[in-house]
């Protein structure tokens, strides 16, 4: 099993409790690829090496086979990995939310927020001259952050971060090659210029076209 760090505090900053924090470091781990498809996960050997008893190892194995991220094998768990089916039909789900989101930020947002995003794009572009591939995961995965939270719908963005978690979507960013960075770039500019013309309908096909993009690209490495 690849190495993974421990996480010793919620997404929002404050103390969790064990069973919580085991999910959510296995839960990165998965999504980023630090612990891989069909990797087996042993309860006493997790436990063993995050300093914990098997029961929150335990009650955090069934939260992520609800999430669809490990299957039950052999009276163990694995890493479940999907078929192109099934990554179709999370990407088709993820352009139908990503662009209501986007329709509703071009909407809904403030100056100051479209401001942000604007910025967070120029980022981006300076990310993609001055740094790594694995670093374009961050800016872009905040660049999508502050579209998908200008909508101002919290179960919005909490089906759209239920959807996000799975490792083809986070990890693609890491492996494109200098034409799909083009493409990428390309496409959060025309995304941002129809937020910024607060063209509702605009903004929403765009944000599809780009989440239909990347389902090209994650297909065409398993082929």
């Amino acid at each position: 099993m690849a190495a993974f760090t421990r996480t010793t505090q919620s997404a929002s900053g404050g103390p969790v409790n064990r069973s919580t924090e085991v999910y959510e470091e296995l839960r990165q781990a998965i999504v980023e690829g630090a612990i891989r498809p069909n990797e087996r996960l042993i309860e006493i050997e997790l436990a063993e090496r995050l300093g914990v008893s098997r029961t929150p190892v335990r009650e955090s194995m069934l939260r992520l086979a609800g999430d669809g991220l490990i299957v039950s094998h052999r009276r163990g768990w694995v890493v479940r990995e999907h078929s192109a089916d099934e990554i179709r039909e999370v990407y088709e789900i993820r352009a139908a939310l990503e662009g209501f989101a986007a329709g509703l930020a071009a909407k809904r947002a403030s100056d100051a927020e479209l401001k942000a995003i604007e910025k967070n794009h120029q980022d981006y572009i300076n990310t993609v001259k001055n740094s790594s591939r694995g670093e374009l995961v961050e800016h872009n995965d905040a660049f999508h952050e502050a579209v998908i939270a200008a909508a101002r719908n919290n179960l919005l963005v909490e089906q759209i971060h239920r959807n996000s978690h799975h490792y083809f979507i986070h990890r693609i960013a890491g492996f494109l090659s200098d034409d799909e960075v083009r493409g990428s770039i390309e496409g959060h500019e025309e995304l941002v210029r129809a937020l910024l013309a607060r063209d509702a309908e605009l903004s929403e096909k765009v944000a599809r076209e780009r989440v239909f993009e990347g389902l090209e690209k994650v297909l065409k490495r398993l082929r």
